[in-house]
This record gives C-alpha cells, structure tokens and sequence, in this order.
C-alpha cells in the first residue's frame, strides 16, 4: 500500500520549506515568487499530492468552501429539488462555480430544510461564505443574521446595502419592456403569467412591471388576467390550460419565467395550436436552451451566468477582508425571435 503523499514530500521534490509549501498551495499572502510557485506546483502534480483540509484550515482559518443556499420545495407533499424544476438556478450556479473554482474555492450546493439547518451546515462544513438565492421564511433569515461570516444575496430586495450585498436586476423594467412589446405588436388583451406574487419579491416587481405597462396605454386591466401558477415548466403547461379555457379573449402572454413559457408552447403544440399564431408569447430569463426551441423563445434576457460570476467575485473580496457592502443591478434586454406576430385589426 502506497504511503500518503505529505506536504514535506512536496517540499524535499520543490527543494524548499514545508512553510513555502504551505503558503503557495493555501495561497497565503503570495510570499513565493513565480518560479518558486511554479516549482512547488509542478512537485506537487507530480507527486499526485492531495490538500489535507483539517490541516489546510487548522493552518489558515479558511476551508475553501462557499455554500450556496437554496429553498427546499415540496411536490405533491414530498421534498424536491429547484434545480430540477427550473434550469435557471444550474445556470447561476455554473457562473458561481467557475469564478470560485479560478480562486482555488469549492462550492457546496444545499437545499435549506427546517429551521437550524443554515447554522448546522455552516457550522459542519466550516463554510468561509454564503450566496442565497430564493424565497425563504423569516427563521432562515434571522439565522442568516446571526451567522458572522460573509453573505451576499441574489434577486433579493428585502435587505438593504447596511446588512448585505446583493446582486440582481431590474425585475420591473425587464416585465415592462415584454409588456409593451406586445401591446406594440397590436395586443391588447394580454395573460401575465406568473408565481404567486405575495410570496416572491420577483414575481411581485415582475407584475409591477406588466400592470404599469397595461396602465400607461390606457388598456382595461379586466381585459388583461393575471394568471397564477407553479413556476416550473408542469406550471406553463396548466397556465396554458387556463389561458385557452378560462381566458379565450388573450391573444399573447407575458410569462414571468422562461421555464412558464416552455410549458405554455408544449401544451399548445399538444393541442394542435401554434405559438405564435395562436398566442404571442414573451418569456424571461433567456435561458441557454431557448435559443434551441421551436420556434425560438422571445424574451427578456438577463445574463444569469454572469450573475453567478458577479456573486462569487462579491463573496470571494469579502472573505478576503473588504467590509464594503454594494448592491449591484445588472442589464436586461428585450430578445427578439420567432414567438411574437403582429396581431391583425378585426
């Protein structure tokens, strides 16, 4: 049985101090210079050394770890995952790993459950930093609060800049420009579809969004239905239901999610309707596989792998010692393809 590779193995091949070991592989003030950097890392490849991470962070107070919270949801009663309901959070996420994966950090992907869960999980796996993305209950906030260790939040407008950093986008802005898209593409009866608006900031600015667009062009709101749903792709597919049966006045839809508007063409199509010349449709997010359906999905982009990269750029400078909190509010963009027509005058 081989013998497990030591940092003082790395150290007798690099031809220097087990100390200099230790700093350039925990990345510590950068002491070493490059050739000596480049020789302790090339040792250490070839000697197939493996970071002891009790020691790593007994030695540096640091274990490398950003924990990436996520709010558990229920189907039909039982537990389930957000990251298989709605491709968004793998995409953020994927922007939030690269950046820490470049500065020599791991990420831990977690669902939160009850209450004491963030306090158990920040505790067992001694994380350095948190990202929160979702809708939480207020326990999960006060806990959060009391956890002395770096946190920035994603979407969120329920805390100011004196308690956290946050990055998001102009929820409200990026609904009104789908909104009045349509109305100028002749529509004017129009679904929003969406998440319950009482239980998320999102969907509550999204409305917003939508209902300040309908105002401003003096359309009738009665005309123009709020259709409320799961936001997840099974979530299209009943507002769809809904918007045929319940609503057969609408002529386009402004979904607050692109995962909604996927779900609202597949019943469509199943039905033997078309989007578009059955209903307009508008989506948000510009999620990497609309550029792939057919027809291509018009929508609000944001670039929420850029998100992910803001989030862990933040978080990273925090745990490195800057204090300053910032709230930063990314671009949105109205994507034109092939789900919008001209409605015709009758």
């Amino acid at each position: 049985m081989n013998e497990k590779v030591t940092m003082k193995d790395v150290a007798r091949r690099a031809g220097v101090s087990a100390a200099t070991v230790s700093n350039v592989l925990n990345n510590v003030g950068n002491r070493a210079n490059e050739l000596t950097q480049r020789k302790v890392l090339k040792a250490a490849k070839e000697l197939n050394y493996q970071m002891d991470m009790t020691a790593r962070f007994l030695s540096t107070g640091k274990s490398n770890l950003i924990g990436i919270f996520l709010p558990e949801v229920y189907e039909i009663g039982q537990p389930s995952s957000v990251l298989k309901d709605n491709p968004f959070f793998s995409e953020i996420i994927s922007g939030i790993e690269y950046v820490a994966r470049m500065n020599g950090y791991d990420i831990v992907v977690s669902c939160i459950k009850e209450s004491g869960h963030v306090k158990e999980l920040v505790s067992k796996r001694t994380l350095d930093g948190i990202a929160v993305l979702g809708n939480f209950k207020a326990e999960f906030w006060e806990e959060l609060r009391a956890l002395e260790i770096p946190k920035v939040l994603i979407d969120s407008y329920q805390f100011d800049e004196q308690e956290y950093s946050n990055v998001g986008i102009d929820d409200e802005q990026g609904a009104y420009l789908a909104t009045k898209h349509l109305i100028t593409m002749n529509h004017k009866e129009i679904a929003l579809v969406t998440g319950k608006i009482e239980e998320s900031e999102v969907n509550y600015y999204r409305y917003l969004g939508f209902q300040r667009a309908i105002v401003e062009e003096n359309l009738s709101l009665e005309k123009c239905p709020v259709v409320y749903t799961d936001v997840n792709f099974k979530g299209g597919v009943a507002a769809a239901h809904s918007i045929l049966y319940s609503h057969s006045n609408v002529t386009a839809a402004f979904a607050v999610a692109d995962i909604l508007a996927l779900g609202i063409i597949k019943l469509y199509n199943q039905i033997g309707k078309a989007i578009p010349k059955d209903l307009s449709l508008i989506g948000f997010d510009d999620l990497s596989i609309c550029q792939y359906t057919f027809p291509g999905l018009t929508t609000i982009r944001q670039d929420i792998n850029k998100k992910g990269m803001e989030v862990a750029n933040i978080l990273i400078h925090r745990i490195n010692g800057d204090t300053d909190n910032c709230n930063i509010q990314l671009p949105v963009e109205l994507v034109l393809r092939q789900t919008v027509l001209l409605k015709q005058e009758e």
